[in-house]
């Protein structure tokens, strides 16, 4: 995987980090001609793409631009910015053109037609390879020495790297046992580079506790056909699971940037979910006015309305005792019921991070404008975005764009 055991070359174009951002910036630059140095702190390169792409990689969605955009948190107009030269359409060209077949799933999300990330990978760096991009991994960067050179620790002791350009693409905060550390944090703001906090996004969120009945039956239940809503929105449809802790999966993710907003404000967040997203209100309550006769309640919940499992025993342990003796009440709690989350799951656990280098450091080839010569890309920089290949585009478009303005950088630089 690596080629760790090529000599360091000077006063190259290094890229540091080898995820999808920095091997996309590796892929502009090369094609440009220049001599390109990739450095990776891991033992191989894209160890979270390819965790992320062990249930199938979603590699983008296929909605129309518009809504596309409205996926991402503030500031949308960045990445709105990148993405209308590096789109969703340029993700599946760029996979084609790796000799990878695609298709659109019946969500719309777009997957490799191997459904796996390890095929692309592979492709992805023999193609680099090809193009001449030298790979190191076991190379940490740790800032820069007294002469404007990178630091890099290698198995072999600590090397000075001259770089004519640089690229920082390490990653956000989130799952840090494959590479995501966040120790650039501290070797940036050292250098005046503002910084939001990193926190964690598409993660789960905790309940205060669940009942001992519910818990042993229903941990790690899957809850499908609901919707959830949080703040006022518009419920969302799709799925979740119920965990140990409280709830996750890619409904909740969804709602993430809602939820850690009303958490920060309001110190707890309570969603409502509607068991039912099929039937109106006054279909629920239509269905609860025929007599009970014999049945339990339990019965007859899944009788009129279908009410079962894990949706029925939600029911049960989020709605008032009172609303079990009036079932038009508890109609209500079966189309909104409250379920008050109480915090995030810590952020080495999150699948992303939100927060990152501020937007105001950057020009608009995503280079500092403290330091030039130094560009950012991918989830080091401060945005967000729900799964459902939404993380993965933007920081590919990102990677893109840096590449593009290192280009810029190196031509004026010549030409200087």
């Amino acid at each position: 995987m690596a080629d760790s055991q090529d000599r360091f070359t000077a006063a190259s174009v290094c890229i540091v980090g080898g995820g999808p951002a920095g091997l996309m910036a590796a892929q502009v630059l090369a094609q440009a001609g220049h001599k390109v140095q990739v450095f990776d702190a891991m033992p191989s390169l894209g160890r979270k793409f390819l965790l992320a792409g062990i249930g199938g990689l979603n590699i983008t969605h296929s909605e129309e631009a518009a809504s596309f955009i409205q996926r991402y948190s503030a500031p949308t107009d960045w990445v709105s910015d990148w993405l209308a030269q590096f789109s969703a359409q340029s993700v599946r060209d760029w996979v084609h053109s790796l000799g990878v077949e695609t298709f659109v799933g019946s969500s719309g999300r777009v997957f490799p037609k191997e459904m796996k990330a390890a095929p692309l990978l592979r492709a992805w760096l023999q193609y680099l390879r090809g193009m001449g991009v030298k790979i190191h991994t076991r190379s940490r960067w740790l800032g820069w020495d007294a002469t404007g050179a990178l630091r890099i620790a290698t198995e072999d002791g600590e090397r000075a790297v001259p770089a004519r350009a640089l690229l920082l693409a390490l990653g956000g905060a989130s799952w840090p046992r494959l590479g995501s550390d966040a120790a650039w944090v501290a070797l940036l703001q050292e250098q005046g580079v503002a910084v939001a906090t990193l926190e964690a996004s598409n993660c789960g969120f905790e309940v205060a506790q669940w009942s001992a009945v519910f818990a042993e039956k229903y941990i790690g239940a899957p809850v499908k056909n609901t919707a959830l809503s949080v703040a006022g929105q518009a419920f969302r449809q799709g799925e979740w699971v119920v965990t140990r802790h409280g709830i996750e999966g890619s409904l909740v993710y969804a709602l993430s940037a809602a939820i850690r907003r009303e958490l920060a404000e309001q110190g707890s967040c309570t969603v409502y979910l509607d068991c039912l997203p099929h039937k109106t209100l006054a279909q629920v309550q239509a269905a609860l006015t025929q007599p009970r006769a014999k049945k339990t309640l339990k019965k007859y919940l899944q009788a009129r309305l279908g009410l079962e499992g894990v949706k029925a025993a939600l029911v049960r342990e989020f709605a008032p005792d009172d609303s079990f003796a009036d079932l038009q009440q508890l109609a209500h709690y079966i189309k909104a019921l409250p379920i008050e989350l109480v915090r995030a799951r810590p952020l080495a656990e999150a699948i992303s991070s939100a927060g990152g280098v501020c937007a105001s450091m950057f020009d608009e080839g995503l280079m500092l404008k403290s330091k030039p010569g130094v560009f950012c890309a991918g989830e080091m920089l401060d945005w967000d975005a729900p799964t459902g290949g939404y993380l993965l585009t933007a920081c590919l478009a990102s990677g893109f764009i840096a590449g593009q303005g290192m280009l810029r950088w190196l031509s004026a630089e010549t030409v200087a």
